[in-house]
């Protein structure tokens, strides 16, 4: 288990927030709060967060292969339902074959951490 910082823990939180409520607004109500959200999803955002700190630049493509990287080195596998117990997700595909809603969610998170590191 990895020790991140105050400031990426507080980031996470803000990405995470701004993801449910995205997927709210769309209808997706699966998405529970940052409280009571599980290990990996935190893990995830934090390892997201690290990677855009270091590579700002980068294209959302590029941040999106890099959750794919990490979410495969895992385990997880492509799956038409996000089950973590399976390790299936509907994103693990390439950027390319991404809805567009999928990649709106990837702007989002770039644009979070962009403004709050």
């Amino acid at each position: 288990m990895e020790t991140y910082s105050e400031k990426i823990k507080l980031i996470a939180q803000v990405c995470h927030e701004a993801n449910r409520a995205w997927c709210a607004a769309h209808g997706d109500l699966s998405q529970a709060d940052w409280h009571s959200a599980e290990y990996w999803q935190k893990e995830a955002a934090y390892k997201g967060i690290e990677f855009r700190i270091n590579n700002p630049h980068s294209h959302h493509s590029v941040q999106h292969e890099a959750w794919l990287a990490v979410k495969q080195n895992d385990g997880w596998v492509y799956g038409e339902i996000k089950d973590p117990v399976a390790k299936t997700h509907p994103s693990i595909v390439p950027y390319e074959e991404l809805p567009e809603f999928e990649k709106k969610k990837d702007a989002l998170f770039c644009a979070i951490v962009d403004a709050l590191k």
